[in-house]
């Protein structure tokens, strides 16, 4: 059993209560948009860390982490991308990429909106944690917790708070 915290489009800024939402979590897993090397440097500091680089990503982090990654956790499937789009609306590359050999899990950014839906057309869950950042077209600040054990993907829980409250603890 693994413990994921999901975040995306941080542009730069973490704010303390993405910390303690991440507190007992095993893996931080980034969508992309990071905004630079300090905020990765921060997250995988605290825990182990996996990302991809998003469209507003300098040449820096992007040398630091590709743009997909595609990866096994426990018996999981997983493949996540910053621009990938929603069931029915996905982008062209992920679409031809879900067509070949389909995740368990997609997991995308980019939107700055929180979505989880299930894609019944692929038999995937697709993850879009919103976005942890104070930039951007957001009002409310998100990011996502679940767990993986073994096949299972369960017990997902939303962190939300105000971006108006951004550096309040």
């Amino acid at each position: 059993m693994i413990r994921i915290g999901l975040l995306s489009d941080t542009h730069g800024m973490l704010s303390n209560r993405i910390f303690k939402f991440f507190e007992p979590v095993d893996e931080i897993w980034h969508v992309g948009d990071i905004g630079n090397a300090e905020t990765a440097d921060q997250l995988a500091a605290f825990k182990t860390f996996r990302a991809v680089y998003g469209n507003i990503d300098d040449h820096v982090v992007r040398r630091m982490f590709p743009a997909d990654q595609r990866f096994f956790c426990e018996e999981v499937d997983v493949l996540m991308t910053h621009i990938g789009g929603y069931p029915g609306k996905y982008e062209p590359r992920i679409r031809t990429l879900l067509e070949r050999n389909t995740p368990k899990l997609f997991i995308s950014g980019h939107s700055h909106i929180l979505k989880v839906i299930y894609d019944p057309k692929y038999h995937l869950l697709h993850i879009n944690p919103g976005a942890a950042g104070n930039k951007g077209i957001h009002q409310v600040c998100t990011a996502v917790r679940f767990v993986i054990d073994k096949k299972e993907i369960k017990d997902l829980e939303v962190l939300e708070f105000e971006r108006s409250a951004f550096q309040e603890s």
